[in-house]
């Protein structure tokens, strides 16, 4: 499948009134509330319809969201109006999309596990580029397991991420805590595995 044609399908699956993945924020963004400030500036990646980068306006930080899906990030708008926040959004191919310099105090990657290796490692040094220093990471994705649950998340195991494999990526990072583990999806029965949460700071700075 091409670019174009993946863009057409997204666009096609967000053309819906209703949120495909609903309103509500990622549980694990929401336990990381402590962690956030008034005032700082965030980039939310690959944010789809804004469901995070919505949640982190309304905690009071100035929010940029991207997306490659023009008709995710319409609804993305939409939802910030209904809010009451200001959502900065852009559309844009993370993979020619210019990151720019240190800029952003958080940047929240929550499963955008659509990358394989190569683009992945792109997008892991990028993240790494635009976080000021003492900047903090939120990272969540499946891992292996999730194949096995068949409950969701991308078929390719190489998109999956392992305690080591996050390591490594960012190892010139402090990692505050990495966990893995196994959830239940509420009202379903199934089981969902939930992995590697990471969040860190360039060495030398503390938080």
């Amino acid at each position: 499948m091409s670019d174009n044609q993946e863009i057409e399908r997204w666009n096609a699956r967000y053309a819906s009134e209703d949120y495909v993945f609903g309103t509500a924020p990622n549980a694990f963004l929401v336990s990381q509330r402590d962690l956030l400030k008034p005032g700082q500036r965030a980039l939310a990646v690959a944010d789809g319809e804004g469901r995070n980068g919505v949640w982190l306006a309304r905690q009071g930080l100035d929010v940029l969201s991207i997306d490659f899906s023009e008709a995710a990030l319409a609804k993305a708008r939409k939802l910030a109006a209904e809010a009451g926040v200001t959502l900065q959004t852009e559309c844009c191919d993370l993979a020619a999309w210019n990151w720019g310099a240190p800029r952003f105090d958080l940047v929240a990657a929550i499963f955008i596990q659509f990358a394989a290796p190569p683009f992945r490692e792109i997008i892991f040094h990028r993240i790494n580029d635009v976080l000021k220093p003492g900047g903090l990471l939120l990272l969540q994705g499946y891992r292996p397991e999730q194949l096995g649950y068949k409950t969701g998340g991308p078929p390719q195991r190489e998109n999956l991420y392992t305690a080591a494999m996050l390591r490594e990526a960012f190892g010139d990072m402090t990692i505050l805590k990495i966990a893995e583990y196994d959830a239940e999806r509420a009202g379903s029965g199934c089981l969902n595995s939930f992995p590697r949460k990471i969040s860190g700071v360039p060495p030398g700075c503390f938080r």
